[in-house]
């Protein structure tokens, strides 16, 4: 089965997450889709291969030559995100994208236009895989699984491109912020590893957010809205009095590279009781740290108001990994290293979100980013260039060699 293939066969397993549920794997198509690969892996003669209870995959490729070679790992999330159907995803391929608009779905009129959509211009020439309009399409992060597994097929039937011990992971409930919470990184047993989750070609990331959330609750009290002067405090109003006290640009619409924010997620409310989520967002700790004092600040002022009103909850998720990366730049260097020698200009940039590898190069498992191929993920404008796939897999291949020969 060639690259394209598998990504059209994995994106077709239902594996979005739920945050909801409390269990790990979060919804049972995960473990569906586990269950899958390790069978696949395993006609495939991996060793090593692990599936345990809460859906985390793991395997090897043995190496085929001797020496004091470190042992490098691939990692990718087998779900997809909460945030729009992963059921019935129905794929095409758009051969030879010629730069127009792409009809996603004729009868709903749901198009994919490079008005809306200039990054499209970049991969005139190319076949894309898009969806049919209904669904996300899951590149993110099935393409990442779909490279790895491609990369390690080919690495078996050349066995002339010689490489130390490679292990492979896929993990559940990625999109829901625990795809790292129960990975056994001894268990896995890599020096460092990489996340094949990045976006368009020749990303390569080390530096992410340092991420909060904050649950601001406001109680009220009410009465018969005709006899309420001087008796009902009404939350919704004064929850909307504390959404208008932070400032106005620093949320995600407004921001971008290293700049942070506060974003908005959800609001629920009546006159008794309103609950506000935020989340917090900084590349740099000092700045994140003042965010979440802010918030604090904020909530004070509103109690001063009115008394005993407002209380906040606030929870670390998870920390820029730079920290953590910067004393092993080698395993960055690799990367790059890897994608020259693939035609791949690199382009290291920081993550406007989080990924699996932040958490795990603070269990002790350094892990930077490296680009997937897809585009507009988490929609159903999501697509993938089948190029930037193969140069994702070329770039695995590429660096296992270099690792074997000890260059950087």
């Amino acid at each position: 089965m060639n690259l394209v293939d598998r990504f059209l066969n994995y994106v077709k397993f239902d594996t979005q997450s739920d945050e909801l549920t409390n269990m790990t794997p979060s919804t049972p198509g995960q473990m569906v889709f586990a269950q899958y690969l390790r069978d696949e892996l395993t006609k495939m003669g991996l060793s090593d291969i692990t599936l345990d209870d809460n859906g985390y995959l793991m395997a090897t490729l043995p190496a085929n030559t001797g020496g004091d070679i470190p042992t490098v790992g691939f990692i990718a999330h087998l779900d997809t995100s909460p945030d729009m159907s992963g059921r019935h995803v129905n794929p095409r391929i758009v051969s030879k994208y010629d730069g127009g608009d792409i009809v996603l779905n004729a009868a709903e009129g749901i198009v994919l236009s490079p008005a809306g959509f200039p990054e499209l211009k970049d991969y005139v020439g190319q076949d894309l895989i898009v969806t049919d309009g209904n669904t996300l399409l899951g590149a993110d992060d099935k393409a990442g699984i779909a490279e790895i597994v491609t990369a390690v097929d080919y690495l078996l039937q050349h066995p002339e491109i010689k490489h130390g011990k490679i292990r492979i992971a896929f993990n559940p409930d990625e999109e829901i912020g625990q795809g790292a919470h129960k990975f056994d990184v001894e268990h896995f047993g890599a020096d460092w590893a990489y996340t094949m989750d990045g976006g368009a070609v020749g990303e390569l990331e080390y530096e992410n957010f340092n991420a909060a959330v904050a649950r601001v609750t406001f109680n009220g009290r009410n009465v018969h809205p005709g006899y309420a002067k001087h008796k009902m405090i009404n939350s919704m109003r004064i929850a909307n009095q504390f959404v208008i006290m932070l400032p106005r640009w620093e949320t995600p619409e407004h921001t971008e590279d290293y700049e942070g924010f506060y974003h908005l997620v959800s609001m629920e409310g009546t006159v008794e009781k309103s609950v506000l989520t935020y989340i917090i967002r900084d590349h740099d700790r000092d700045r994140f740290e003042r965010r979440k004092k802010e918030l604090e600040h904020l909530t004070r002022k509103i109690n001063h108001e009115f008394p005993d009103c407002c209380s906040i909850e606030i929870k670390d998720q998870y920390y820029n990994m730079r920290e953590k990366i910067e004393p092993v730049m080698h395993v960055v260097d690799y990367a790059r290293q890897a994608m020259k020698l693939a035609g791949v200009e690199p382009k290291v940039q920081p993550i406007r979100g989080g990924t699996d590898g932040a958490q795990l190069s603070f269990k002790g498992l350094p892990c930077p980013n490296i680009f997937a191929g897809g585009l507009n993920f988490h929609g159903r404008y999501e697509f993938v260039p089948v190029p930037s796939m193969e140069k994702a897999t070329k770039v695995i291949v590429e660096i296992a060699r270099l690792v074997a020969n000890g260059k950087k």
